[in-house]
């Protein structure tokens, strides 16, 4: 299960709808799936959209999603820090990035137009969804390790759209250890 922290505020909520409550105040999308059979996390791309067929089917009506794919990253994934860093730099897109993580850990620093930064770190089981033009950043856990079930509602996919605040450089990921870093320690 997730865990939401403000580091800025040094607040952190672990239950569920202090979680879900906090994240709908900014605009963000929070549930916690269950497969509808036992999933193996060895399971091929195919049997893991099966097996949240019908909560991707849900999604798909509500959204406007036309397409769901299975991401999955190891630490030896070809290029992995490459591919992370463009994740990692705050930005937003056209279209909602909704992820449901089924292995691994990440976090999503998210920036909301009012109202501190937040970070969400998300587990087995967590569904988060980031409505289009939300500032956001996201970062692997230590271990480098996720799998997740994507949707979008353009089939191509999204591209980021980066902000060059620097504000992502004031933050590492919570599951990293320090999730703030004071602006004049930032560049040490």
């Amino acid at each position: 299960m997730a865990v939401l922290r403000v580091p800025d505020k040094n607040q952190e909520f672990t239950d569920y709808e202090s979680i879900k409550s906090h994240l709908a105040k900014i605009g963000i999308g929070y549930e916690v799936w269950k497969p509808a059979f036992q999933l193996d996390h060895k399971a091929e791309a195919q049997d893991v959209l099966n097996a949240f067929a019908d909560q991707i089917k849900q999604l798909k009506e509500e959204g406007g999603y036309v397409a769901a794919d299975v991401i999955d990253l190891f630490p030896d994934t070809p290029n992995l820090d490459t591919m992370l860093a463009k994740f990692s730099r705050e930005h937003w897109h056209d279209e909602d990035e909704v992820r449901f993580i089924i292995k691994g850990r990440g976090v999503f620093h998210i920036r909301p137009n009012e109202g501190d930064v937040v970070a969400l770190e998300v587990a087995e089981g967590d569904l988060a969804r980031v409505p289009a033009g939300t500032w956001h950043w996201f970062d692997l856990c230590q271990e480098k390790r996720i799998r997740a079930i994507r949707l979008f509602q353009d089939p191509n996919g999204w591209t980021p759209h980066y902000t060059n605040s620097g504000v992502d450089k004031g933050y590492l990921p919570v599951c990293m250890g320090l999730s703030f870093i004071p602006p004049q320690l930032a560049h040490l």
